[in-house]
């Protein structure tokens, strides 16, 4: 019955007379007793007179449908899904009303039941269309316990850096999104601390690689979308959880000669819980997740080989106790029919401890030149309040949504710093005190046209961060001198877009335009004597985008995209004051960095079978005026030797790929799905000069990383309601600005076990089994050569507890 209608779906046009007006008939399909959508239950319309076949659809993930196209006359349409009762109506069109909102239809569940029979559909942990690719959570079991950054490890095309972001087809490019809407949790516009986001509250999460207008123009790589969780039945109900893990259980490499070393075997405990109350007019929701744990989220060897003989290796190991409380809750009022409001907000809190004692240690001799101990005590609390309004109009899918949003940011880090060596003994200390207020709107009109739809919106968006900068400097201080106690940054930024569908049988388009006008100020303390001058910018730019797809046969469609982004520099890449975690290798901002721009071309194809399906895809990105950190030697202090790494703009470069994903059914209880991705970055050569702490040249040779990644992931199904993950992947060797990143593998294994008629679960997970996740550099700059190694905590072993009510 279904691939019949599926043919009548793809050929019905080909034969409607093209004077004759058409109508379009929509609905929602619902269980009558709970209330819960229908997913894929099958519509058939049949002429009236004689009962036959006209067309058809099936329902989406909310139990909608839309037929379009569908020529004047009477009409007997039949509703149907497997384990209910089949329901009927009549339609008689006579050209008077195009368009048909038959509504919410109810399906009573059959009264006849099939016994000894148990249909099992085993969801695909990550399944791909040709504009999105989606990871379930519920079907993730071998990350589970784990961050948003953990569960993403499997999904294409994702990979990750020494800082802890997100790299996506090889540029960490990324915005992030938590239900479609940028939040303090992720940050606006710049990706931040998806490690430290636990993932028990996360119903999937999405990776688009070519956005439409509809979204801000950020992040050239593409836009995750984290989805959370929420329930849908009436009355009470929700989940509660409980996540056990030890970490760092092994180590990669000696700790250097210190007291302290670094921490291993790292206990780590996260409770949450979901709950929902719903009537029929209102939905309140709650949910939490706290993170108590220690962690050891950087271990950073780093050896200096200088070209004057010097060998020295330092260890900088971050010992963290870590408590994060993440609270959300709010209420969805159903108004009337047509209007809705959701009143939302969100409590985020958290902090940890980081302590590290630091040796130098000359390879030569084997003596410890240097000892240099620090304590990071930093708090950070994000306040979130939004409201979201919709109406909807007669016409299924036509609305008007108005969103609101503001979130005050607090960041509070104190550093206290130690220094021992035959030059100096000194003690510093540090603060830096942050408070961030954004203020967002933002109104989205969507109109159902005959074949397809039209999108409209605009948004505003202002963001103000100003900073306090306290130092306390000891007898021979190493801080920078003239830095300043303030800086003051500030973005004000307003958009439009427009973007039009159009679906047709054999093919469909979308296109948009979406335009933005950004203001950018950075003032900075008169006293800076690196700077001298506040910046201050504005500029208007165009984003145009467009997809268009054919479809080859029922089994078998190709896309076209192109779009224009931009990535704007935030805070953290502007901001003046160093990190001082490692004195002799000084990550710093630029104030005047300027934002990049990039054009992006892809062909994809997904071409699908009984059990299973291919998806592939060619992209090439043009890049202007790419930001990147530059290593480079401060030799101004006559003592030590500082390697600063400091943002600048590089001039032009590319981003070459092909991605491949393939799933397949091999047994009716084993699923198996692979992704290959290769890209090819290339850089073009330039030359600069750096501001800071002194002005100086600096020159980038162009170069061309080849590198790919291979990533495996294995389903069972078991006797005993066992469910069993087994996930494998590889990073290849790459070039790296100034040098090479080497390869790192992972094996991850998960179990699962359904109790109390799948209401609870028990999971066991281990992740990176065999230790090899580590990042490993080696980078050339003038005057020495660096072997960079970064065995952080990637080892983790974790047993956890659900159970739904």
């Amino acid at each position: 019955m279904k691939i019949r209608i599926l043919i009548v779906i793809l050929f019905t046009n080909l034969v409607v007379i093209f004077a004759q007006e058409t109508i379009i008939i929509s609905g929602q399909i619902l269980d009558a007793s709970t209330e819960i959508t229908l997913s894929f239950a099958n519509v058939s319309v049949h002429h009236t007179i004689d009962d036959v076949l006209v067309t058809g659809a099936i329902t989406d993930e909310a139990g909608r449908f839309e037929i379009l196209g569908l020529p004047i006359g009477n009409y007997t349409i039949y509703f149907s899904f497997l384990g209910y009762s089949m329901s009927q109506q009549k339609l008689v069109t006579r050209g008077l009303n195009t368009i048909f909102d038959l509504g919410k239809i109810r399906l009573e569940p059959a009264t006849e039941t099939l016994t000894e029979v148990e249909v099992v559909a085993q969801q695909e942990t990550t399944n791909s269309d040709l504009n999105k690719k989606t990871l379930n959570l519920s079907a993730n079991i071998a990350q589970y316990g784990g961050s948003v950054m953990d569960a993403m490890k499997t999904m294409p095309g994702v990979t990750f850096d020494q800082e802890g972001k997100v790299i996506l087809r090889g540029s960490d490019k990324v915005v992030v999104l938590i239900d479609g809407k940028q939040s303090s949790l992720t940050g606006f516009g710049n990706q931040k601390g998806l490690s430290n986001i636990p993932a028990s509250n996360i119903d999937k999460i999405e990776i688009i690689n070519n956005p439409s207008a509809k979204y801000d123009a950020n992040g050239f790589a593409g836009i995750i979308n984290i989805i959370y969780k929420k329930e849908k039945l009436e009355g009470f109900n929700g989940d509660a959880g409980l996540s056990f893990g030890l970490g760092a259980l092994g180590k990669r490499k000696a700790d250097s000669k210190t007291d302290l070393g670094s921490f291993s075997v790292n206990p780590k405990l996260i409770p949450s819980f979901n709950l929902n109350y719903k009537t029929k007019k209102l939905n309140y929701f709650l949910q939490s997740e706290f993170i108590i744990q220690k962690a050891l989220p950087n271990n950073e060897f780093t050896t200096r080989n200088y070209n004057d003989g010097r060998n020295i290796i330092s260890q900088v190991p971050e010992n963290r106790r870590q408590f994060r409380a993440i609270i959300s809750g709010g209420i969805d009022w159903e108004i009337n029919e047509h209007n809705s409001l959701t009143i939302s907000g969100l409590y985020d809190r958290e902090k940890h401890i980081d302590t590290a004692q630091v040796g130098y240690i000359d390879l030569d001799s084997g003596s410890r030149i240097r000892y240099y101990t620090w304590r990071e005590e930093e708090v950070t609390r994000y306040i979130n309040v939004a409201a979201n309004f919709k109406h909807n109009f007669p016409q299924t899918g036509h609305n008007l949504s108005a969103f609101v949003q503001y979130t005050q940011g607090l960041e509070d880090e104190s550093y206290s710093l130690n220094d021992s060596s035959a030059i100096r003994i000194g003690r510093d200390a540090t603060n830096i005190k942050a408070i961030e207020n954004t203020t967002s709107i933002s109104a989205d009109y969507v109109k159902p046209l005959k074949n397809g739809r039209m999108e409209l919106g605009a948004s505003a968006r202002i963001r103000r961060l100003p900073i306090e900068y306290t130092i306390t400097p000891g007898q021979n201080s190493i801080i920078y001198p003239g830095l300043g106690t303030f800086s003051n940054w500030g973005e004000n930024l307003y958009a439009g877009y427009i973007n039009y569908l159009l679906e047709k049988e054999k093919y469909d388009l979308e296109a948009g335009l979406r335009g933005e006008q950004t203001n950018v100020f950075y003032d900075l303390d008169p006293e800076n004597i690196y700077y001298p001058n506040n910046d201050k910018y504005d500029y208007f730019e165009l984003f145009p985008s467009i997809r268009f797809t054919y479809k080859l046969n029922e089994n078998n469609k190709i896309s076209a995209f192109y779009n224009r982004r931009i990535d704007r520099p935030g805070e953290p890449e502007l901001r003046i004051f160093p990190k001082y975690d490692d004195p002799e290798l000084l990550k710093v901002g630029n104030p005047y960095l300027r934002p990049q721009f990039t054009n992006s071309f892809e062909v994809a194809d997904k071409f699908s079978w009984e059990s299973g399906s291919l998806f592939t895809a060619l992209y090439y990105r043009i890049i202007e005026d790419q930001y990147m950190r530059i290593f480079s030697i401060d030799d101004s202090n006559p003592d030590y030797d500082i390697v600063n790494r400091i943002y600048q703009n590089t001039g032009r470069a590319t981003n070459t790929g092909v991605e491949a994903l393939v799933s397949q059914d091999i047994l009716e209880s084993w699923k198996l799905s692979a992704s290959v991705n290769w890209y090819s970055n290339a850089i073009d050569y330039y030359e600069g000069t750096l501001l800071f702490p002194f002005e100086r040249p600096f020159i980038i040779d162009p170069s061309t990383a080849n590198a790919w990644d291979l990533k495996l992931n294995n389903d069972f199904i078991l006797p005993w309601d066992l469910s069993v993950q087994l996930t494998g992947l590889y990073f290849s060797k790459k070039n790296i600005p100034q040098g090479e990143q080497l390869g790192r593998a992972s094996v991850d294994l998960g179990v699962k076990k359904n109790l109390w008629k799948k209401k609870g679960e028990l999971i066991l997970s281990a992740s990176d089994i065999f230790n090899t996740f580590g990042i490993r550099q080696k980078i050339k700059s003038e005057g020495l050569a660096i072997t960079y190694e970064n065995y952080f905590e990637t080892q983790i072993i974790r047993l956890g507890f659900n159970y739904k009510f």
